[in-house]
């Protein structure tokens, strides 16, 4: 599996940290993180990075702007989320959705799907 740099938007910092900790076991790198979406906005627009792990609900707010940015870059996402494929936003439904909490593996296996092209990116 390719070592990826990795974008994290999560509200909850002790959330945010641990899933950090679990990408970086398993080989990626975390190079962009944010806990709000007007911290997220330029990091998306203007961060390098392979592959972006998106809370879908980011302090009450829905993190649906920063999925269009990050999709109009033609750069891959999952939306990670306590409310699982549930609570996508509508024009991502197709997108892979990884629920909270969840094991190392399971992290490892959507990531590894995605960046096989293995999952819808655009």
């Amino acid at each position: 599996m390719k070592n990826a740099a990795c974008f994290l938007v999560e509200d909850e910092a002790l959330l945010r940290m641990m899933t950090a900790e679990m990408l970086e076991e398993l080989g990626h790198r975390v190079v962009a993180e944010a806990g709000t979406i007007t911290a997220a906005e330029p990091l998306a627009r203007n961060a390098e990075f392979d592959l972006a792990l998106l809370d879908i609900n980011v302090g009450g707010t829905d993190i649906a702007p920063i999925a269009q940015i990050v999709a109009d870059r033609g750069l891959p996402f999952i939306f990670v989320s306590g409310y699982g494929s549930e609570g996508r936003p509508e024009p991502f439904r197709d997108r892979p959705a990884l629920r909270k909490p969840f094991l190392m593996e399971s992290l490892a296996e959507i990531i590894e799907k995605v960046l096989r092209g293995g999952l819808p990116l655009t």
